[in-house]
């Protein structure tokens, strides 16, 4: 192989490796570590275009009630599950009707297109009040 095009790969090589690790790291920053839901950025986005586009769309708040008292007495990992489960059942609730964001610590939201008989606020309001088990508690 001729040194001319070798030389001239390398760096080509570095910039390539570089590009796929801050894309990496741009993604990873736009999700909550914890439940893999868009932040906040990335969640108003998404929510300002979908209720841009449906003019039946609708944006709800979640804030979910004691949750400083799970952890204080059932620990950390218990709040975790907690966290993961209103995540999960959320994004589940949603559907491919909109997106499912958390905002921080104990707060979430998600944007709509309309909400529909699998999407109205009482099935919601079902799935958000079923127990969390953590180690059969």
């Amino acid at each position: 192989m001729d040194t001319h095009v070798l030389a001239a790969a390398l760096p080509a090589l570095g910039w390539a490796a570089h590009t796929s690790l801050l894309t990496h790291r741009l993604t990873t920053a736009r999700r909550d570590p914890l439940t893999g839901l868009h932040t906040r950025d990335g969640f108003t986005t998404r929510a300002d275009r979908i209720t841009r586009r449906h003019p039946d769309a609708a944006v709800l708040l979640v804030d979910l009630d004691d949750f400083k008292a799970v952890n204080d007495t059932h620990g950390h990992a218990a709040g975790d599950a907690v966290i993961t489960a209103t995540a999960h059942r959320l994004t589940r609730w949603t559907g491919a009707h909109g997106i499912t964001a958390r905002l921080g610590g104990d707060e979430f939201a998600t944007a709509l297109t309309s909400l529909t008989p699998t999407t109205g606020l009482a099935a919601l309001r079902e799935a958000l009040h079923r127990p969390v088990a953590h180690h059969g508690r």
